[in-house]
């Protein structure tokens, strides 16, 4: 189960009871204590619940409604006069956590701009349930939508693609050339370009053998190219790529990636993601490397990075830019029509250079 969907059943059990016992939680996740305590912390840290003694209890600032799926219109409209309003924005994304709340921000925020309001459906990184949110989102009445599909669309999607009724615009995901989404209108980070910054950086910095950490998530192979088109562009050394675990490093990838340090000779990593950066570099210290000194590290994402010991230096995708943006797309697509040329945008990340790299 990814850590994702881990966060949104926590959600759903505490918006659905108004408190949980953790002992209840581990036992419902099929999870042990200490993997539940760190998913319970990063939501605490985010404000989606609060913690108490042997349990967690519901706060008011839920981004997501009782059952998970779309909020009424007025929960995001905040501070909005939502009396004018002339558009219903649907939005669905995979989960509510862990990068999604900046982009739902910006989505939010131009939204009340605009005069249009905005409704959350949120998927789980679940297909099924993906494909339902869309039917009642539509059903209800919006006049677009902003689909973030659990996975890259591929040819499962053309059909269902085609025949959704309202104008859609893909958000964090790139359509392939000629591939099913490829005549959608799209805002996305250009997550390759932003592997290809954190990579350079470290060439910069003198290190020449480098490697990936990652796990499998629908980003980590345009992170991937970006990685692999600054080895190959700057002539560095490059390892070959070591795995996470969806809930974190285990210890057996722990000692692979402490080897590819003391055997292999590798100095610089780029961990996707930068919370799995933050377990990583815990691990390390536990088994004696020393960072910086003996590996920098480029964590991807930024949600999490700053908070390390010693703080991360990280790649920050657009996050809220991209809500924002493909807001304007997707009005700019109901207020034109399809005979307007279609849009695929591609914000660039930037790179936030922090105590975790350092020159050879």
């Amino acid at each position: 189960m990814f850590a994702e969907q881990r966060h949104e059943l926590i959600l759903r059990e505490v918006r659905e009871r108004g408190s949980v016992r953790l002992a209840d939680l581990v036992e419902r996740l099929g999870v042990s204590m200490v993997t539940l305590r760190r998913d319970v912390e990063h939501l605490a840290a985010q404000g989606l619940l609060k913690r108490v003694h042997g349990g967690v209890t519901r706060v008011r600032s839920d981004l997501t409604g009782p059952s998970g799926g779309a909020l009424e219109p007025e929960l995001l409209a905040e501070d909005s006069d939502t009396g004018g309003v002339s558009l219903v924005i649907g939005m669905l994304i995979p989960s509510a956590t862990y990068y999604y709340p900046n982009v739902i921000r910006g989505a939010r925020d131009q939204a009340a701009k605009l005069g249009a309001r905005l409704v959350l459906g949120v998927s789980r990184y679940d297909e099924a349930e993906e494909r339902l949110q869309v039917d009642q989102l539509i059903s209800g009445g919006v006049d677009g939508l902003l689909l973030t599909t659990t996975v890259q669309p591929d040819d499962s999607h053309v059909d269902w693609l085609a025949g959704l009724e309202v104008p859609i615009v893909l958000v964090e995901r790139r359509a392939t050339l000629g591939g099913p989404a490829s005549l959608l209108d799209a805002v996305a980070s250009h997550h390759a370009h932003g592997a290809f910054l954190g990579t350079r950086h470290l060439a910069e910095l003198g290190h020449r053998r480098v490697a990936m950490v990652t796990r499998r998530s629908p980003t980590a192979p345009r992170v991937a190219q970006g990685f692999q088109a600054a080895v190959r562009d700057l002539g560095l050394d490059g390892h070959p790529e070591l795995a996470i675990e969806q809930e974190g490093p285990s210890q057996a990838q722990v000692a692979a990636v402490v080897a590819a340090i003391r055997a292999d000779g590798v100095t610089g990593l780029l961990v996707h993601n930068d919370e799995d950066a933050l377990l990583l570099v815990q691990h390390l210290r536990v088994a004696g490397v020393r960072l910086p000194d003996e590996v920098s590290i480029v964590a991807y994402d930024d949600e999490v990075a700053a908070l390390s010991d010693p703080p991360l230096t990280a790649v920050a995708p657009p996050k809220n830019a991209v809500g924002t943006l493909a807001v304007d797309a997707l009005v700019r697509r109901i207020e034109g029509g399809p005979r307007m040329p279609r849009q695929q945008v591609a914000l660039l990340p930037e790179l936030r250079v922090r105590a975790s790299t350092r020159p050879l």
